[in-house]
């Protein structure tokens, strides 16, 4: 990371030098780079491959925040695409910015005094980041124009020109990634932070299994019959990061720790977190995510919904949901045994803070009871400020075998073999007995996906769901699952016994929380009273039961929402532009 800001800090120097210090009548543009003058070493190319990282990269937080979009959370209210009125004025204007720098380093880099293997390593990067660019606007808006050149204000042809398709653009995308992988050096970053050969593999696969299963399950897209390829594609970029060594599981024997330890570490955990939103104190790099899951205003009061925690499995292997009664166990009941990745995502029995205080659910800070804890960092002191300092991975080598494996299974290529390597790996990390399945999990095809059969695929399903809990996976794997409609699923949290009755959430026989109608006039110490008004909030069962939180709103997610609308004013810009299906 020092690496990083050392040379933004260089980055910005040379630029303003470039743009300050010469003399006013020289007729070459100041407010650029000007090829002839930069581009002229190897430093040259890694300085403005700088800004790549600066411009395009997400914060931790927008990673966090956008698996608010996901079926298994609940939040002070649903997303205005969800249950709002939305429509194309509401959408932002795309911006093609990031776009137009990388392009302009692709037009202009290519000087003859670099030595080949170097141009061809930054190229590689360069394109890298216009793969990573157009990936993100085709998940959002499917068909969009494809440019390879910066545009002038004399382009009028390719600055109103129409849509590509959709198929043009991801070819396009993979060519650039085949020769991102191809090129860029096969070194391992230690810190995280840095485009590499294993990187762009990971980064492939996750870009191709996203467009296989796309085109597998939206047959309205006319693709089906080249899914296979990009199946194929994902699959291959997978099983060489996992032949080429560089990366394993984070796994020091120790269940009940080890899975966080790759959330809230400042330095990223280098064996298996192969790129990342690097944080770091002592630079007063921060950002607020501990603040956001342990504040009642702040944030929009996160929690996993009870559906979705019903998939941990128990830590011999079976499943919860075949547990005699297991939808009305009282939160300490239901988090013993389980899946050692439950009690580090969410609060649970016997978490405490950094001072040694007692930390259960706090329903000041969360609806369903499920307190986020993933990415949160145990001192009181950053519950208010922006000063966290954890960094956020964004490829972990965990996605890269969870990627393997669907891949291999959406294929039918997938066998015990590839369990054990993948899946079962998973598990054992988790403290939780890899048995291979006997049969399909039936609660999995009720609830999430009741047009699937394979016992296998209904398990990786499951596993990508638990391990990349809150990594921003969940919405773009409902897209191309096609299964919007688990966004419609009712937001349902723990079991309530009855109201007036104060509950242990911690299994430390002191009572954290009473459900009631009315605050009562005395109030048991340490205890927090969450009001039932019947309308946001109720129980199931009127005075017992789930919690079930805004049942009030009308949660609707319809064929044309897995596209984005265009703009309205972009179409305004650009006429030739068509409006999405069901948009207009």
């Amino acid at each position: 990371m020092k690496k990083s800001l050392l040379l933004l800090s260089m980055a910005i120097f040379s630029i303003l030098s470039l743009s300050s210090c010469e003399d006013f009548l020289e007729t070459e543009p100041v407010d650029k780079l000007v090829p002839n003058t930069f581009f002229q070493s190897e430093k040259d190319l890694e300085l403005y491959i700088t800004s790549f990282y600066q411009r395009m990269l997400p914060s931790g937080l927008a990673v966090v925040q956008s698996d608010e979009m996901g079926d298994f959370t609940s939040k002070n209210q649903s997303p205005t695409f969800i249950s709002g009125t939305y429509s194309s004025v509401d959408e932002g204007s795309w911006n093609w910015t990031n776009l137009r720098n990388i392009n302009y380093f692709l037009e202009n880099f290519d000087n003859e005094v670099i030595p080949q293997e170097a141009r061809d390593h930054y190229e590689g990067i360069a394109r890298f980041f216009r793969a990573w660019f157009y990936f993100e606007k085709v998940k959002q808006y499917g068909d969009v124009p494809w440019y390879t050149k910066t545009l002038d204000t004399s382009d009028q042809e390719e600055l109103y020109k129409p849509r590509d398709s959709r198929e043009l653009v991801m070819n396009n995308v993979l060519e650039d990634l085949n020769f991102a992988v191809e090129h860029i050096r096969d070194t391992k970053d230690n810190t995280s932070s840095m485009v590499t050969r294993q990187v762009a593999l990971a980064f492939k696969s996750r870009v191709t299994l996203f467009e296989g299963t796309f085109r597998k399950y939206h047959s309205e897209a006319g693709l089906a019959a080249t899914a296979n390829v990009f199946l194929t594609e994902a699959a291959d970029a997978a099983k060489k990061v996992m032949d080429a060594g560089m990366y394993s599981l984070y796994n020091n024997g120790t269940p009940a720790t080890d899975y966080r330890v790759l959330f809230t570490s400042e330095n990223p955990v280098n064996t298996e977190t192969m790129f990342a939103v690097v944080y770091n104190n002592a630079l007063r790099r921060w950002h607020n995510i501990t603040w956001k899951f342990n504040s009642a205003t702040y944030g929009a009061r996160w929690g996993l919904n009870k559906q979705f925690v019903n998939t941990y499995l128990m830590t011999d292997g079976s499943r919860f949901t075949d547990k005699q009664g297991y939808d009305e166990f009282l939160f300490v009941e239901e988090m013993k045994d389980r899946d050692a990745r439950l009690g580090q995502t969410v609060r649970s029995l016997g978490y405490t803070r950094s001072d040694g205080s007692a930390a259960p659910p706090n329903f000041g800070y969360t609806f369903t009871g499920y307190h986020i804890l993933k990415h949160s960092l145990d001192d009181k002191r950053l519950d208010g400020i922006s000063e966290a300092y954890n960094s956020i991975p964004l490829i972990r080598y965990a996605e890269v075998l969870l990627n393997y494996a669907e891949s291999k299974a959406e294929l039918g290529e997938f066998d015990e073999n590839i369990w054990y390597q993948t899946v079962g790996t998973l598990r054992e990390r988790a403290g939780v007995n890899p048995v291979v399945p006997a049969t399909a999990d039936s609660y999995l095809q009720n609830t999430y996906f009741p047009n699937i059969s394979d016992k296998f695929l209904l398990e990786i399903r499951r596993e990508r769901g638990i391990e990349l809990c809150y990594e921003g996976f969940r919405y773009d794997d409902l897209l191309r699952w096609k299964k919007g409609e688990l966004m419609e699923m009712q937001w349902k949290g723990i079991y309530v016994p009855g109201l007036d009755m104060p509950m242990d959430l911690d299994g430390n026989g002191t009572p954290d929380v009473s459900f009631v109608q009315t605050v009562p006039e005395t109030k048991v110490p340490g205890v927090i009273y969450y009001i039932i008004d019947g309308t946001a909030s109720q129980l199931s069962e009127g005075t017992k039961g789930h919690l079930i939180w805004r049942d009030d709103e009308e949660r609707e997610f319809s064929e044309k929402k897995y596209l984005h609308p265009i703009s309205n004013s972009d179409i305004l810009l650009n006429p030739n532009l068509e409006q999405n299906p069901g948009w207009d």
